[in-house]
C-alpha cells in the first residue's frame, strides 16, 4: 500500500476522482496552466526561507520557522478547506515524530493574506478515518464517478473524465 501524502489527502478534499488517478500514476498536472502558475507562484514567493522539505517520502512542506511554525503556499484560495487539511496533516505527521507544531499557516502571496491553522484532537481523529478513506479510495480498481462541477472544467483531469 503506498504511503498517504500530502496531496493526496489534498485531493480528497478537491475530488476523490482526481485523487484516484493521481494515486495510480495517472497524472495530467504537467501541461496544467493553473497548476503552472502555482508552482510559479511557490517558487517565487518567501526566497530567503529553506524551502520543500520532504519527510518521509510522504509529505512536502513548502518552508518551516523553527520547527514550530510550518507554512503552505498557495496561489488562492479556491480550495481552502483541502489546504487547511493537507496542513493539519502535515502538523499531524510532524506531532506524530515529536516535533512540537504550534501552528500552521496558509500563505497566499498574491492575495497578501495569511491564515492561521491549528491541530486538534478532534482533527486527528477525522484526520485517521481520512486516510483509511484515501486508502480505500486509491485502492480500488475504478475511480469514482466525476462530480460534474463548475471546478471540473478547470481541472487538468478533465479530459480523463468527461472526453
Amino acid at each position: 500500500m503506498k504511503k498517504v501524502t500530502g496531496v493526496m489527502v489534498y485531493y480528497y478534499f478537491v475530488c476523490k476522482r482526481k485523487l484516484w488517478y493521481f494515486s495510480n500514476n495517472l497524472n495530467m498536472e504537467f501541461n496544467s496552466e493553473l497548476v503552472g502558475i502555482g508552482k510559479l507562484v511557490d517558487e517565487t514567493s518567501y526566497d530567503r526561507e529553506r524551502k520543500h522539505i520532504l519527510i518521509d517520502e510522504s509529505i512536502n512542506i513548502d518552508f518551516l520557522k523553527d520547527w514550530k511554525v510550518i507554512h503552505e503556499v498557495k496561489k488562492s484560495r479556491k480550495m481552502d478547506e483541502a489546504s487547511k487539511w493537507q496542513l493539519k496533516y502535515y502538523m499531524w505527521i510532524l506531532k506524530n515524530k515529536g516535533v512540537e507544531v504550534e501552528k500552521g499557516i496558509l500563505d497566499y502571496p498574491l492575495l497578501r493574506k495569511r491564515e492561521e491553522v491549528f491541530l486538534n484532537e478532534k482533527d486527528e481523529e477525522e484526520l485517521k478515518n481520512i486516510i483509511e478513506d484515501i486508502k480505500r479510495i486509491i485502492s480500488s480498481k475504478l475511480p469514482l464517478d466525476p462530480l460534474d462541477k463548475k471546478v471540473c472544467k478547470k481541472c487538468a483531469y478533465y479530459e480523463l473524465c468527461y472526453i
